[in-house]
C-alpha cells in the first residue's frame, strides 16, 4: 500500500509541476539554469528599450557575453549575461512604451539576483538649453500621461471626480487645451474656450515591497539613487560622437550633462506647442516612453535606479520639415552606450552603498 501511494505522491506532483508550466510558471530545467546564473551574482540590470541602442552595446569590446550560457529566454524576452569591464551584467530588451518597460523590468528583478538597475536609451528634448546628441541625466522622473480629463464648465476652483476618495489630485496642475486654439483671422488672433477643457496630471500609485500590500502610496517624481547620481557627475567631460559621417555632423560638440528631471509617457513627442508647454510647466528635458515605468518598477522594488538618455531630436521644437531622429537617432545611441559603459566603469571601483 506504502508503494502505491508513493506512486500517487509522484504522479499528483508531476500533474501540478505540468499545470504550472502550461500556466506560465518557470519550467524546472529553466529554473536550474536562472539558479545558476544566481549563484553568480549579484548583477547590475541593464534594461534597454529596442534593438538600435542595444546592438551598439553588443558590439562593443566592453561587452563580453558569458561563455557558459549567454542568455536565456523567458516570456518573450530575452535575458543576456556577460560582464562589461569587469562588472556583472544582464541586459534584457523590452520594447516600445510603458507596459512593455514595466513588465520586463519586473521580470527582470523577479527572475535575477539584480543589485541595480541602469537604463539608457534615446529620448525627445524638451530643454531648449540642450542640443541633439547630449546625453542627459534626470534626478527625477514623472510619468506624465496619467490624466484625470475635467468635464466642460468645470475649472480649477472644481473639484475633480473621485478627488474626495483620494483618488485623483490637483496638486501636480493642468493642461488647458483652448489655450492652444487658433482661428484664422488676418488682423486679430482670438482664443476660444473648446469642449476639450482641462486635463490634471496625476500621480501613480505605488505598492512598495516593503510596504503593506494592497495600502497605496503616490508618487509623481521618483528619484533616481543618490550614489548612482553622485557616481554619474564624474561623466560630465566624456568625449562622444558629434558626426555621423564625413559629410553630417552636429554643430554643437555634444556634452553629458546632469539635469533636473525627464519626463515619459506613451506619447511620441513631436509637437513645439506640447515641447515648451511641459518644459515650462515641469522644467523637464528629455522625453521618452519608458523610462518612468522602470523608475516606478525600481521603487516598488526598492532597487538602486538610474537612466541615460541621449537626445535625438527636439520633440517638435526643431525644423517644420521633418523631425531630426531619422538623421541623428544612430549618433544618439551610440553616445548612450558610451556614457552607460564609463557608468559601468566607474560603478565598479565606487560599489552602491545607498539606495533609493
Amino acid at each position: 500500500m506504502s508503494g502505491l501511494w508513493a506512486i500517487l505522491v509522484v504522479f499528483l506532483a508531476f500533474m501540478v509541476l505540468s499545470v504550472q508550466e502550461t500556466n506560465g510558471a518557470v519550467p524546472r530545467k529553466l529554473q536550474r539554469e536562472i539558479n545558476l546564473i544566481n549563484s553568480n551574482g549579484p548583477y547590475v540590470g541593464l534594461v534597454i528599450p529596442n534593438t538600435f541602442e542595444m546592438n551598439p552595446l553588443l558590439q562593443s569590446p566592453s561587452y563580453i557575453p558569458n561563455e557558459i550560457m549567454s542568455y536565456i529566454d523567458f516570456s518573450g524576452r530575452r535575458f543576456r549575461f556577460g560582464t562589461i569591464e569587469g562588472k556583472k551584467v544582464i541586459l534584457v530588451m523590452t520594447g516600445l512604451g510603458m507596459i512593455n518597460a514595466g513588465i520586463t523590468t519586473q521580470l527582470l528583478l523577479s527572475l535575477f539576483n539584480i543589485e541595480g538597475v541602469v537604463h539608457y536609451g534615446i529620448a525627445g528634448n524638451a530643454n531648449p538649453s540642450l542640443n541633439i546628441g547630449d546625453v542627459a541625466i534626470p534626478k527625477y522622473w514623472s510619468h506624465t500621461a496619467l490624466w484625470n480629463w475635467q468635464r466642460y464648465g468645470d475649472g480649477p476652483e472644481n473639484e475633480l471626480a473621485l478627488e474626495v476618495n483620494g483618488d485623483y489630485t490637483r496638486e501636480f496642475g493642468y493642461l488647458k487645451f483652448s489655450d492652444y486654439t487658433t482661428v484664422n483671422e488676418t488682423k486679430t488672433r482670438r482664443l476660444f474656450e473648446n469642449l476639450l477643457n482641462n486635463v490634471w496630471y496625476q500621480p501613480e500609485e505605488v505598492f512598495p515591497v516593503d510596504g503593506t500590500p494592497e495600502s497605496r502610496e503616490h508618487a509623481f517624481w521618483v528619484s533616481v539613487d543618490k550614489h548612482y547620481y553622485a557616481i554619474s557627475k564624474k561623466l560630465k567631460g566624456l568625449k562622444l560622437e558629434s558626426c555621423i559621417n564625413s559629410t553630417t555632423c552636429l554643430s554643437n560638440t555634444p556634452k553629458v550633462v546632469t539635469v533636473l528631471r525627464g519626463a515619459s509617457a506613451n506619447i511620441y513627442l513631436d509637437n513645439a506647442a506640447y515641447r515648451s508647454f511641459i518644459y515650462n510647466k515641469f522644467h523637464v528635458s528629455p522625453v521618452d516612453m519608458e523610462s518612468a515605468s522602470v523608475a516606478l518598477i525600481c521603487l516598488q522594488q526598492r532597487v538602486p535606479y538610474i537612466a541615460f538618455r541621449a537626445l535625438s531630436d527636439l520633440a517638435g521644437g526643431g525644423s517644420a520639415d521633418s523631425n531630426e531622429a531619422a538623421t541623428f537617432t544612430s549618433l544618439a545611441a551610440t553616445n548612450s552606450v558610451t556614457v552607460v559603459i564609463e557608468f559601468i566603469k566607474e560603478l565598479f571601483v565606487s560599489p552602491v552603498t545607498s539606495v533609493m
